[in-house]
């Protein structure tokens, strides 16, 4: 046990002023004490506390309040010393049992972890090279080293705080807030995996210090959707630059889908040859991965027209109900049969799709055939979708299990086409209210 301390007054300033110089000890309990070091002008605040077999651990608290105004950062009081010495020893020693149980976890470290989860999540979805999360992650979060080098328990809520301060103005909302939920789903994963070592005020720092990446105020997406006659448009210039590029069909068929579909990409590149339904007109396209856990269903129901269906039935025939339906054409570079000229590109087998990168050289083509905006995306087809539903009168609820998604999001994006929708439904069941008046022209005398 620690030895017998003499006590000596520390509470205020006049009291100190009377000590000699050295330093003087007063407990706060059994093993924690706080000292003050008399200096020849102002003095300081230590805390040292017991390790056992006479041992003690010492650190600087601060200065105090003999000459300059206590602020409880830099200059502390007694009763703030000795609050930050408490502190400052259930720290130190939650570190110490951190340690005890293994490498202390810090910023940097929980990430790298996360992202390698998300790499192998997103092979094993069948994807290729690094996800989207590692990308971001690297770029905002481990590029900075400061922050990277915290110990995941010592993690405030100024830390991340700072951190989304230093966001370029630059980034869209809608990036701010994919980059602030893969920082958050790691610190989460981290906090719940360490729970027994980690304080248990840990989660409520995470989500009140990245809480700043939620604040932005919903994007209208109906205003991106796009007249029927553009979505004709495109699908015209994509059968074109299909047939001028050799696509074989396959270009066409994958923006005919994401048009008559408004699924995701990611959704409709899993469609499989057993997904189409002719005699139904309908596809079952695969739920999306987004989210945690598992979904009640795999797929939803969608509703197609028979030029859609037709389309589609070249895919159909003399193939397996697991295969890919949507494929396109892979390359491989084969050198010139006499060394004369370059290596060339040629065929080399028919896969599924991949990634949406994929559509980036052709969907420009085909937007320069139409001769529309450069800014229109493929992800427009999807708010086309949504917006022409809503303006048909078919319920939230519907249009949003259509979609994959939560009739919150669908109201909370596209606010402005169910207000239409509604207006118009309320504007049909307005009767008129005044009976029609008889004619009352008196005809007049000659």
């Amino acid at each position: 046990m620690s030895r017998t301390l003499k006590e000596a007054p520390l509470t205020t300033a006049n009291a100190r002023l009377k000590l000699k110089a050295g330093v003087h000890w007063r407990a706060i309990d059994a093993d924690i004490h706080l000292g003050y070091r008399k200096g020849t002008r102002a003095g300081r605040w230590l805390v040292r506390w017991y390790l056992g077999q006479q041992r003690y651990e010492r650190e600087t608290i601060g200065s105090a309040d003999d000459e300059a105004q206590a602020d409880g950062l830099n200059v502390f009081s007694f009763t703030q010393a000795k609050n930050a010495a408490v502190d400052i020893v259930v720290r130190k020693r939650a570190e110490a049992a951190i340690a005890a149980t293994g490498e202390i976890p810090t910023v940097g470290s929980v990430v790298e972890s996360y992202m390698a989860s998300r790499d192998a999540r997103h092979l094993s979805q069948g994807g290729t090279g690094k996800s989207d999360a590692r990308r971001r992650l690297t770029r905002h979060v481990i590029c900075d080293e400061e922050l990277c080098a915290v110990n995941l328990h010592d993690l405030t809520v100024d830390h991340l705080r700072r951190w989304t301060r230093q966001w370029p103005d630059s980034l869209a909302a809608s990036s701010l807030r994919r980059i602030s939920n893969d920082f958050k789903a790691a610190l989460n994963a981290a906090a719940d995996s360490e729970r027994e070592r980690m304080p248990p005020g840990l989660p409520g720092t995470i989500k009140f210090g990245l809480a700043a990446g939620e604040d932005s105020a919903p994007v209208s997406r109906d205003k991106q959707a796009l007249p029927d006659d553009d979505i004709r448009k495109i699908i015209e210039a994509a059968r074109i630059v299909d047939a001028e590029s050799q696509w074989d069909g396959d270009l066409l068929r994958m923006i005919l889908v994401l048009a008559a579909t408004g699924a995701r990409f990611s959704q409709v590149r899993r469609l499989a040859v057993g997904d189409v339904q002719p005699d139904q007109c309908r596809l079952m396209v695969p739920t999306s991965r987004k989210g945690r856990g598992t979904k009640k269903v795999s797929h939803t129901a969608v509703r197609v027209g028979e030029d859609v269906i037709e389309a589609l039935r070249p895919e159909l025939i003399g193939r397996k109900p697991s295969e890919p339906l949507l494929r396109r054409w892979r390359h491989t570079q084969v050198p010139d049969s006499d060394g004369s000229r370059r290596p060339k590109w040629e065929r080399s087998s028919r896969e599924a799709w991949v990634n949406a990168s994929e559509l980036g050289r052709p969907w420009a083509a085909i937007l320069t055939k139409a001769g529309m905006s450069k800014d229109i995306v493929p992800y427009a087809f999807r708010h086309s979708s949504i917006v022409r539903q809503l303006r048909r009168g078919l319920p939230v609820q519907l249009v949003a299990k259509s979609h994959d998604t939560s009739a919150a999001i669908i109201e909370r994006h596209y606010a402005s086409a169910i207000i239409d929708a509604l207006d118009d439904l309320a504007a049909a069941a307005v009767i008129p209210l005044v009976a029609p008046q008889a004619d009352n022209v008196v005809p007049m005398r000659r």
